[in-house]
């Protein structure tokens, strides 16, 4: 069976070849197919890859495609994890903004808008070909913003492809150790788009924990989202939010440590990943060495900037157990191929799940994996400033899908001028002049007949 990576020469493509290569009876992938534009990322990542194999159980062959189209036909499995732009484009993202005095950070605001606008073209191309030449692939989505995306190569696939995170899962984990649980005896309910939802009960035999947990504040220090917005905030909201609604709920004092004097996630994965691919290429006989240690100061220095300064090098050994993207990736393969059915939040198609929202929409909700298929859980009624905050970035993330299919200015523009985190009409539009002169792949998305 094989299983190809778009965005082959990527970071954490070892990660995926690792959780592969576990010796699981219900994916049994025996041929990983890497393509990446950055022939010399991929280079570098083989040789990661050829280190770990002798200690692993059951490693695929690793091969290379020179063509998309190559990579795509006979995958029964593709994994969407390109970065249209590199870091660089990420630095921009990021600094565009700050520059301005609006929050800056890749995925959510203007930064992630961005970021989506010269991702879109090449991820309907990715998903057009797959549908030409892989009509048996599912698509599994880790390209960022992962929801709007999704939802953009949905008009080319359909339910064939389906978006993932890890921030989701990683809060579910921390909130059922806390309450004393396991995720097989634990019913729950959570809300939401990529980056931006609610965990909101967590019941065992019958019984919602989660009021108790919010009232306990030593468990509580147990649970990263918990420690980065208070437990009074938590308490009043009477749930759990995703991490990333930091940058929506404290937005004033995130903006102010990201314009700090310390350099953006960006600037600090550029330097860092340049340097792994460059010792990588220089010494591929200690790559492997190079990317272990790499990885361990990115995980660790993971979201610094929102952490109190005493934390941003520290981070607890709790908040970056559990597999990540990786291992939600082969869960889905393998409730998919026939495996145990499995629980896990995803991001699909909304189909009224919240009536208030587009039926076509992506959201992020609990779904039932099984070779069924995919299938979102029932889930309790969204209502209040929750449902306010979901309409309002939904808005936005398909204006900004049809600003990409139309290559409309006008429609960018209104996309980052409704944005919450965007306080000005003015701002919207000099945010989109900058992007435009300082991101090629922006400029090019929205020019007519490019």
């Amino acid at each position: 069976m094989k299983l190809t990576i778009i965005g082959g020469g990527g970071f954490r493509v070892p990660q995926i070849f690792e959780a592969l290569s576990a010796g699981n009876e219900a994916v049994r992938i025996t041929e990983l197919c890497l393509f990446d534009s950055h022939s010399e990322r991929v280079a570098a990542i083989e040789s990661v890859l050829s280190q770990m194999a002798p200690s692993l159980p059951a490693p695929p062959k690793v091969t290379t495609a020179a063509s998309l189209d190559e990579a795509v036909t006979g995958a029964r499995f593709i994994f969407s994890a390109m970065r249209i732009g590199g870091t660089e484009g990420r630095i921009q993202d990021e600094r565009v903004a700050l520059e301005m005095g609006v929050l800056g950070q890749e995925t959510t605001g203007p930064g992630g808008l961005a970021y989506a606008l010269r991702t879109l073209p090449h991820a309907r191309d990715l998903a057009e070909r797959v549908a030409r030449h892989a009509p048996q692939a599912t698509v599994i989505n880790f390209t960022n913003p992962a929801g709007i995306v999704t939802e953009a190569m949905r008009e080319a696939l359909g339910d064939r492809v389906v978006g993932i995170c890890d921030t989701p899962i990683g809060l579910m984990r921390r909130a059922v150790a806390a309450i004393g649980s396991t995720p097989d005896a634990v019913d729950f309910d959570y809300v939401g788009l990529n980056h931006l939802g609610w965990l909101r009960s967590l019941v065992v035999d019958g019984v919602d924990k989660l009021p108790s947990l919010l009232a306990d504040d030593a468990a509580l220090q147990g649970i990263e989202e918990a420690r980065l917005m208070g437990p009074d905030w938590v308490r009043a909201l009477g749930a759990i939010p995703n991490e990333y609604l930091y940058y929506y709920y404290f937005q004033r004092e995130a903006t102010a440590r990201l314009r700090g004097p310390e350099p953006t996630r960006g600037e600090f994965l550029h330097r860092q990943q340049s340097g792994f691919y460059k010792d990588a290429a220089a010494h591929p006989e200690r790559a492997l060495d190079a990317w272990l240690a790499t990885k361990h100061e990115r995980e660790a220095s993971y979201m610094a900037e929102s952490r109190p300064e005493d934390q941003r090098t520290n981070r607890e050994a709790s908040d970056i157990e559990g597999g990540g993207y990786q291992q939600v990736a082969l869960d889905l393969m393998a409730a998919l191929l026939g495996g145990t059915p499995a629980t896990m939040i995803l991001n699909v198609a909304n189909r009224g799940v919240v009536p208030e929202l587009p039926d076509d929409a992506v959201i992020e909700v609990p779904c039932t994996v099984s070779a069924a298929g995919i299938v979102p859980k029932h889930i309790a009624p969204v209502t209040g400033e929750m449902l306010g905050l979901l309409q309002q970035v939904k808005a936005v993330e398909r204006m900004v899908i049809a600003a990409s299919r139309e290559r409309s200015e006008t429609l960018a523009w209104r996309a980052l001028a409704a944005h919450p985190l965007v306080d000005s009409i003015s701002v919207a539009r000099q945010l989109l002049q900058n992007y435009r002169e300082r991101i090629p792949g922006v400029a090019e998305a929205l020019s007519p007949g490019a």
